[in-house]
């Protein structure tokens, strides 16, 4: 009798709240069962505090797959199928791949599994983590209830140690967050009252460094000191709800409509005034400007980096009708040393141009051309398959229009039931004529082979004179883009400037100053 061979899977979701050996309890069960079962086992994977909700940061089950998929075992054990995972997909896909490769999946619970148990106890798995979510949240909605807090630290407060949810001010930070109010009421831009803050060394909330959207936050997800209305004594939760990226298995937060919002009065933890929280947020709001566009306005926008302390740059301001661009850092707390600010078109003239005499070499020219001719092959190739199958079906339009006529002059037919039947096939007739006009018309035009090369030159030229970047070539110059460092330099020097992504291997731009005219960025 030949013995399978066996690899086991065991998976806790939180190392905190489950037996610290349930990994080393499972692998000992698991070692019993195959030896029951007649098992040889060759391999064990385990993962630790890992969520059965998705395969992704699961490092062990991937390896495992694989290992599996690449026929290195004949049977998978584990306690559960829900150790293997809790989500319907999740668990149909591993089924269909290994049963295509002629691997069983064996547990303690259901034995060896079929498509049953897939969809019973999938679809019971992912209930269960439903249910799980639904009584943790609920759970939560009862701490905010007793005025306790169910979220991370607050800038201001620290938690009671054995007294979970509840916090007491921190003095040192409570007189801060005092003074950041008293500011921006006395009208102290956020840019300026973060620059004063890293100034002094005061440490900010997170790691890093204080800037404006510490201080202003996020409109819709009510972030940002000014914004936090437990300041003012007024505890709000479920703000946000967090949903799982299917592609990515990374959590993800999206704001929930205020009438979903619990509030919870707590004026032991009151830090400021009605009044003064009102003044602040009043002239806050009349000085705020509106958030960014979703959509870059320039070829690099949001791709732009400070050679000095690795932060983005933005716009500061325009001059002469030109933008001008600053380390962010800088412009918003001035904890960046870099305040030399650089003109955007000559920045992007730069790298276009470096693009530009790269793809006007003779190399560059040929294989452009050799591209052209092979695309328009396959159209024109296309298009004759696509006028076969047009002019087949005209055809036999025209022979059912033929015969519906024919068996009404026979008097097969009436003349009312050749009519529910004919303007439907006269408007397939029509449309099958232009749709071949359209394919003989395209055919020609395709044909011309010599424009290829005015083409590539007018694209080329196009480069030269900027980019729109809502055309394709933009879309596509900034999908090969990561990055573009701009090197710190004198004034009137041009920078240097590194490109990360494809777009380097192209225009070889992996350092040194670029912009030979000598023009000032």
């Amino acid at each position: 009798m030949i013995q399978l061979r066996a690899f086991i899977y065991a998976r806790t979701s939180d190392d905190r709240l489950q037996n610290a050996r349930s990994i080393d309890d499972q692998l000992i069960l698991s070692r019993d069962y195959c030896a029951r079962k007649g098992y040889d086992v060759v391999a064990t994977f385990a993962d630790r505090g890992r969520s059965g909700a998705s395969i992704f940061a699961r490092h062990d089950y991937k390896r495992m797959v694989a290992a599996a998929l690449a026929g290195e075992c004949d049977v998978i054990v584990a306690e559960d199928l829900d150790r293997l995972s809790r989500n319907q997909a999740d668990i149909a896909w591993l089924y269909q791949r290994t049963t295509f490769a002629n691997v069983l999946i064996d547990t303690f619970v259901d034995g060896v599994v079929n498509e049953m148990h897939i969809g019973l106890r999938g679809t019971y798995n992912a209930m269960t983590l439903k249910s799980i979510a639904q009584k943790v949240h609920r759970g939560m909605a009862g701490v905010v209830r007793d005025g306790r807090h169910a979220g991370g630290r607050p800038y201001g407060y620290r938690p009671i140690a054995g007294r979970p949810g509840e916090m007491t001010i921190m003095p040192e930070e409570a007189e801060i967050v005092r003074r950041i109010f008293r500011n921006a009421a006395d009208g102290t831009i956020s840019r300026d009252i973060a620059g004063q803050l890293n100034a002094e060394g005061i440490a900010p909330p997170r790691r890093g460094y204080w800037r404006a959207s510490t201080i202003n936050g996020h409109r819709g997800r009510g972030t940002g000191i000014l914004r936090n209305e437990l300041y003012r004594g007024v505890l709000i939760w479920n703000r946000l709800k967090m949903v799982k990226n299917p592609d990515t298995g990374k959590r993800l937060s999206r704001p929930r409509p205020p009438s979903e919002w619990q509030r919870a009065i707590v004026e032991h933890l009151r830090i400021v005034p009605d009044e003064l929280f009102a003044q602040a947020n009043a002239r806050r709001r009349a000085v705020s400007t509106p958030q960014m566009r979703q959509r870059p306005k320039h070829i690099f926008s949001g791709l732009l980096r400070c050679g000095v302390c690795g932060g983005g740059m933005s716009k500061k301001d325009s001059r002469n009708g030109r933008p001008r661009v600053q380390c962010t850092r800088m412009h918003e707390s001035g904890s960046c040393d870099n305040r030399r600010s650089y003109y955007l078109d000559a920045i992007e003239r730069a790298v276009l141009g470096s693009l530009h005499d790269q793809l006007g070499t003779d190399e560059a020219i040929a294989y452009y051309v050799d591209c052209y001719s092979a695309e328009r092959r396959r159209l024109v190739a296309g298009g004759n398959e696509r006028r076969a199958r047009a002019a087949a079906e005209l055809a036999d339009v025209e022979r059912k229009i033929r015969r519906a006529i024919a068996a009404v002059i026979a008097g097969r037919i009436s003349d009312g039931e050749a009519e529910a039947h004919l303007p439907a096939l006269r408007r397939r007739r029509a449309a099958l004529t232009d749709e071949l006009a359209a394919i003989d018309n395209g055919g020609a035009a395709i044909a011309l082979a010599p424009s290829a090369l005015a083409v590539y030159r007018q694209q080329q030229k196009g480069l030269s004179e900027g980019v729109d970047v809502a055309s394709h070539t933009g879309r596509a110059i900034r999908s090969m883009v990561e990055m573009v460092t701009v090197m710190p330099a004198p004034t009137g020097v041009a920078p240097a400037l590194t490109i990360c992504g494809d777009l380097a291997l192209i225009v070889g731009l992996t350092g040194g100053g670029i912009d030979g005219s000598g023009e000032r960025i």
